[in-house]
Order: structure tokens, then sequence, then C-alpha cells
């Protein structure tokens, strides 16, 4: 039997019509028809829209949280299990839901409160490097006060966030062959995220988190983990953490894993896995027809 991670990818993958083709599906209006309830927006309405409106952090994270959710209740109707499960970002709660930590409500209240105080963040700005000196970066984010590396995708693509000012010290020092300024409300991933996240535990505090079936590498901490409580705790740091992606990536090979399947839209994660490591085998499963065919 080959071992096989889940993956779930997080902001940023989104795209206008996805899940369209699952929408009709009996289990998906069951999930929309809740989703609904607890958003009371339509999300269905949201991913067809043509403004692109589902690139609006307010509504992406609760519409990819939906499409995914629908996506890994499928995989396991048609007898799929994962040996281990990741996201990134805000698909760490997707992960968390195939892992059975909690049920699909309780997830999506946590990330509709998550992309709410998200979206009203103002502070601060978010930039990806690619092609760059690790060390020299590292070196000037240590030397640079108010910027934190967000996101470790993989070792040729990084996220920094922080204040206008840190941001524009490391992409004016540190040489690279690109560095985009990302169109984001906040400093996402950094310590600028405390109100929120101080905010937002007060409601993680109060949602029971449930023995989990597969173990669960986090953001903040890429090693295997099947305590809830422990789990529950990573989450917490999450919002204000860095995601560590990079090394997640490393820890499949390690853990036995020989096979990746990205739940989701697009292929954000196996694109950035593949120049991480090499000898994983990478499958999308994003629409009916990667379902069917898997």
């Amino acid at each position: 039997m080959v071992k096989t991670a889940w993956v779930f990818p997080g902001q940023g993958s989104q795209s206008v019509g996805m899940g369209i083709d699952l929408m009709d599906l009996p289990l998906a209006k069951e999930r929309l028809a809740i989703a609904d309830d607890v958003l009371g927006w339509s999300v269905s309405g949201v991913c067809q829209s043509e403004d692109n409106k589902v690139s609006n952090t307010l509504y992406t994270q609760p519409c990819l949280y939906v499409v995914e959710s629908v996506l890994i209740d499928l995989l396991k109707e048609r007898g799929q299990t994962p040996d281990l499960v990741a996201g990134h970002s805000l698909g760490e709660y997707c992960a968390l839901y195939a892992a059975e930590a909690f049920d699909f409500t309780a997830g999506l209240r946590l990330v509709k409160l998550r992309a709410e105080l998200m979206s009203q963040t103002s502070e601060g700005i978010m930039a990806a490097i690619i092609g760059f000196d690790r060390e020299a970066l590292e070196t000037k984010i240590a030397e640079t006060e108010g910027v934190v590396l967000a996101n470790d995708n993989n070792p040729s693509q990084v996220v920094i966030s922080g204040t206008p000012e840190a941001v524009d010290a490391v992409l004016t020092t540190v040489k690279s062959k690109r560095a985009v300024k990302l169109k984001v409300s906040g400093a996402f991933h950094s310590p600028i995220m405390g109100p929120a996240a101080r905010e937002f535990q007060e409601v993680l505090d109060a949602v029971e988190f449930q023995p989990v079936v597969v173990p669960v590498l986090s953001n903040v901490d890429p090693t295997p983990m099947m305590d809830s409580a422990m789990l529950k705790e990573r989450l917490s740091r999450q919002m204000t953490g860095s995601v560590r992606w990079r090394e997640i990536s490393l820890a499949l090979p390690e853990q036995g894993i020989e096979r990746v399947i990205e739940v989701g839209p697009g292929n954000v994660l196996t694109g950035l896995m593949k120049r991480t490591v090499k000898t994983l085998t990478l499958v999308n499963v994003g629409t009916l027809n990667q379902l069917q065919t898997l």
C-alpha cells in the first residue's frame, strides 16, 4: 500500500468557478445549505461571481474551506483515506477537518471568524520573493525590526510580512530574481496579527477538538501530531506564526510518504513541493473529473 498524504491549499489558490462542478452532488448540496446558513451568504454564488468576489479575504477563506471539505467527504465516500494530512495557512483547517478534529460546522465557524478578522486588518504588507540567497535573506530579516518570514514555501520562494518600511528595507537590500508585493489587507502570519489572534483565541478556546484519526503536520510545527490539545495549541499560534511549508514538504518522505494528493482548487502546493522533494508522486484533486479518475 502506497503511503499517501493529503495536503490542502490556502488563500491564493482560489479562482472564479472553483467547485462549481461539484455543487449539484447531493453531499455538496447538504454542505452548501449548512454553509449558507452559517455564513449568511451563498458560497456557490460567490464562487461564480464574475467580479472575482471570491478573491476578497472575507469570502476566500470560507469558500475554500467549503470546497475542500466537500472534496474530503467525497474522497472518503469512495474509500480513500490519508496516512497523514497538512494544510497551507487556511488549508490547515481543512487538514484538521479531514483528520476529524472537528465537524464541518465547527470548522466553518472558525474559518468565518478568521476571515472576518483578517479582512479587517489594515496594518502592514506582504511580499513574495523568488530566487534569492537564503542566508542573506535570513540575515537581513534578523537585522530588521518589524519583518518576519511569513511563508517558507520552498527553497526558492518565500513570503515576508511586516511593516511597509521593514518589508521595503528587505526588498531593496536582498537580491532576488523577482519580488512582488501581495494584494492582501495586512501583514498575515506576523506579530502584527496579534490583536486579531487574541480575539480569535476566545472563540477557539470554546471549540472542543476530538481525537484525530491521522497525524497532522501543523504550519508552526511540522512534526506529526495526533494529540488534539497540542494540535489546537499549534493552531492558536498560526495567525501570527510562520507557515513552514518547505519543512513540511521535506518531512513527508521521512514519514514514509510516497504520494501526495493536493485536495483543492489549482496546483499551488504540488507546484511548490516538486521543487523541494523530487521523489514524491504528486496528484491533484480539485475537480469532479480529477476525483473520478483518481
